[in-house]
Parts: C-alpha cells; sequence; structure tokens
C-alpha cells in the first residue's frame, strides 16, 4: 500500500508547503495554508478515450509543423449570439470553458439556457452536484414549458468524477456541463471536494477527456470574495477559456467577460437582462443604459467606454454636496477611487472648482464598472456640472483621459467610440486634440470639438446661462 504523505496547501494561490504556516509565502493570505493528506499519484500514462482522437490523453507522436492540418477550427453554432460573441463565434469541439461568477449572479441559470438551445441541435450532457434533479427541472419549466424541452438533454446529479466519466461515455454528448468544479471528487484521492489538489486533479482529467474525445466541457466555478477564481489558479492555465458572469446583484443587467480565450478575442463582452424568463439578449446594450436618462439635468454627461471590441455609451452621475465632515467624503460607484480622487484633484487645482468642503458622489448608470481612463473626462464634466448646476449639452458625448497637469490625452479606438455616438443620434462629441497627423478620419456627421485642456472641454460641454 502505498505511504500517505501530508502537505499544508494555500487554498489562495495553491502554493505547497511541507509544514504549517500563518501566512502564504507566494501570495501573503492569512490562514489559508490547509492541511492535506494525499497518496502518491499512480504510475503510468493516461491513454486516449476509446475511440476518440488523440489529444493530451496520449497517442500522439511527433511531426512535422508542415504535415498537421492548419485550418481553423469547425465551431458549433450557439444561438445565442451575445454567447457567441464572447467565445468567438461558437463553441470550438474539444474546448474547456470555465464559467465563474458570484453566488446568485445567474451563472447555472446562463448554463441550463445554454444547454437547453444546443440539445435542439446536438445531444448534451447536465452534470449537477449542487441541486437535485427536480430542482433543475423546476428551473427548466420557468425558462420554457414541457412541451420545449429538447429530446437530446440529459440531466444527472452526480459528484463523484469517475462516475461521471462513465455517465460521459455512456450518453457520447457533443456538450457536457459540470456545476460546479468544486463539488466534483475523485475518490482515489484522500482530500475533500473543493479543495485544491482535488479541483486540481479534476479538472486535468476533464481536460484529458475534452482533448481525447473532442467533447466540449463548460465547468462552472465558484469566486473567492475577492472577485477571483477559488482554488488554485492552475485551474485557470487548465482550462481554454475563462468567462466571468458579472453585474450587480439589485440591478437586471448581467455583463459575461472573457478574461482569456484561446479561440478568440479577449476582453470581449456580452450583454444580458436577467428576468423570469432567465438571461435576455440586450442587442443594443447602449441603448437600454440611455433609456432613462433625463435630458438637460445638471451632473449627468455621457461616456464613450470600450469592452473588449464593443463601444458602450453609459450615463455617469455626479453630485456635490456641502459637507458637514472635516474631510469630504468621495464616494464612486462604477469608478475606481483612485481615479475619482485624481480627477477631483485637477477640478480644484487646475480648473479652479472648489470642491475642498464638498462631499462627491459618482455613479456609472445600469451596475456597470469603467476601469479605462478613457471616461475621464465625462466624470469631471458631471462633477462640474453639479457643482455649477450647469447641465451638459444633451447631445454631446466626452471622451478623454485628464492628466494632472490638466492636458486631454488621446484615447485608443476613437474611430469606433464616435461612430456608436453617431449612430445613437448624438451630434456633438468633445474629444482631446489631435497631435498626430495621418490618424483615422473622424466620422461625417458629427460634430468634433477639440480641446487642448479639461477647463477647455468644460468650456465646451456646459451650458451657460
Amino acid at each position: 500500500m502505498a505511504k500517505l504523505q501530508t502537505r499544508y496547501v494555500c487554498q489562495n494561490c495553491g502554493k505547497v508547503a511541507p509544514r504549517a504556516m500563518g501566512r502564504c509565502p507566494q501570495c501573503g493570505s492569512w490562514n489559508s495554508m490547509v492541511e492535506e493528506v494525499v497518496a502518491p499519484p499512480p504510475t503510468g500514462t493516461r491513454l486516449a478515450e476509446p475511440g476518440g482522437r488523440p489529444g493530451l490523453g496520449g497517442g500522439n507522436l511527433p511531426r512535422r509543423m508542415r504535415e498537421i492540418e492548419g485550418d481553423s477550427e469547425s465551431r458549433l453554432a450557439v444561438p445565442m449570439g451575445e454567447f457567441a460573441r464572447v467565445l468567438g463565434g461558437g463553441i470550438v469541439p474539444g474546448s474547456m470553458v470555465l464559467v465563474g461568477g458570484d453566488p446568485g449572479i445567474g451563472k447555472s441559470t446562463l448554463m441550463l439556457q445554454i444547454a437547453l438551445e444546443m440539445a435542439l441541435h446536438s445531444r448534451v450532457l447536465y452534470v449537477s452536484g449542487e441541486e437535485s434533479e427536480r430542482q433543475i427541472k423546476m428551473r427548466a419549466l420557468r425558462l420554457r414549458d414541457e412541451s420545449g424541452l429538447p429530446d437530446e438533454l440529459f440531466l444527472v446529479t452526480e459528484t463523484n468524477l469517475e462516475t461521471i466519466l462513465e455517465h460521459t461515455r455512456a450518453v457520447q454528448p457533443a456538450l457536457l456541463v459540470v456545476d460546479s468544479i468544486q463539488t466534483v471528487y475523485l475518490p482515489g484521492m484522500d482530500s475533500a471536494a473543493g479543495s485544491v489538489s482535488q479541483v486540481r486533479e479534476c479538472s486535468s482529467r476533464l481536460r484529458d477527456l475534452a482533448k481525447a474525445s473532442g467533447i466540449s466541457v463548460f465547468v462552472i466555478g465558484h469566486v473567492t470574495k475577492e472577485g477571483i477564481i477559488a482554488g488554485p489558479r492552475v485551474l485557470e492555465h487548465i482550462v481554454d477559456t475563462v468567462l466571468y458572469l458579472e453585474g450587480d446583484r439589485f440591478q437586471s443587467y448581467r455583463l459575461l467577460r472573457s478574461v482569456k480565450n484561446r479561440f478568440g478575442a479577449t476582453s470581449e463582452v456580452g450583454v444580458f437582462e436577467m428576468r423570469e424568463q432567465g438571461m435576455i439578449e440586450v442587442t443594443n446594450p447602449s441603448e437600454a443604459f440611455l433609456a432613462e436618462r433625463m435630458v438637460n439635468v445638471a451632473g449627468s454627461a455621457i461616456a464613450v467606454t470600450m469592452e473588449g471590441t464593443r463601444p458602450l455609451l453609459v450615463e455617469v452621475q455626479g453630485l456635490t454636496s456641502p459637507t458637514s465632515l472635516g474631510n469630504p467624503r468621495r464616494t464612486p460607484n462604477g469608478i475606481d477611487i483612485n481615479r475619482l480622487l485624481i480627477i477631483t484633484a485637477v477640478l480644484t487645482r487646475r480648473v479652479g472648482v472648489r470642491l475642498s468642503e464638498q462631499d462627491v458622489f459618482v455613479n456609472v448608470v445600469g451596475g456597470l464598472r469603467i476601469t479605462e481612463p478613457a471616461a475621464d473626462l465625462a466624470v469631471a464634466a458631471a462633477i462640474a456640472s453639479s457643482m455649477k448646476d450647469a447641465p451638459v449639452r444633451a447631445d454631446t458625448v466626452l471622451i478623454g483621459e485628464v492628466g494632472l497637469s490638466g492636458e486631454l490625452r488621446m484615447v485608443g479606438q476613437m474611430g469606433a467610440r464616435l461612430n456608436e455616438a453617431q449612430k445613437l443620434g448624438f451630434r456633438q462629441a468633445i474629444v482631446p486634440r489631435r497631435v498626430r497627423r495621418g490618424a483615422e478620419p473622424w466620422p461625417d456627421g458629427l460634430q468634433i470639438s477639440e480641446a487642448r485642456s479639461l477647463r477647455e472641454a468644460l468650456a465646451l460641454a456646459l451650458l451657460q446661462e
């Protein structure tokens, strides 16, 4: 019998240590080292699945690169266009996709919808380790009626990975969904389900299954308090694609963001709206985010942000109020607090907007979160508009990064941003002044106002009585 070994593994980063430690030496997290008892891994190589194609499971021999077919992979068509956009055009056979997100954000609902849609044309096996078959059936009936349930969708509740692989060989699906990877375990390992070693080994076995048999595997993963996928970071390296489902739980909009994709563009985003019927695609998110906007109201400005290759127009709201505290508050919702501190300092120092005795609140409408500096000008205009009680021109978008000297700096993909603004009916755009010659031309039909500094841009944007 193999001798059991004891080791300590960090639940955050997967660092292995021979003894107990209060703080992980690699990631610095406290009380994350957990004791695990593991047996030595069995010897021998994994073989390819019976009848499957050679892949990571074994059976490959070195070949000359020019002898290998280099044609693009044929993809499985996904009826849900926003989901297909994030994946890069469809599901690649033999790929492994990890879907993560906060509890209750809609991961299981979205994947069940995908399974229902894909089962109309291909065989799908949905494996759940967290809910009973009755619970999943009730959710499916909420998405569509009994007569709309496809015959090629198979459902099983199981957490033993060896049993799951047996069911997969018997059903022979084109798509396998595992909900979730933290509940699956291998009985040959002494550690509990969800531990670092279990998650790593189970993911490797599912990866080998996908590459050897050509089955597309989707796994759902939990996230930590910091918003990252729970378990070792090696989990994200094992899979081909990592998708995050984001959004405010008190808002109806959800963003499906691609942070890693071996078969398409990264940072691509799909927009959905959570309704009683499930996740509904939002084909024109800019129009949806601006639907309830009040025009000619002080403290409102329109920014154009890029989510992957898609430009989105969002409303940025600013509010200033006299403070009763010694230190005025800076409260952002949807932007980084450090960007807000920089913008308020530039407004005070370079533009002369006295904010030292004002509480400043900034909100991005729709539950979105903007991380790029292209929205700096819109944030500054919203704050200045509220402070001076002068509305921003209703038909104007503002694009640009604000520097510490009060200057405006150009941002990338300006043509795509301006074209999106023009399609939605905006007539004017305030942008940084171009200093490089030979840049892409501005779109016709949109009045472009170039400003060198934040002071000039605010003079153009605000309606003065």
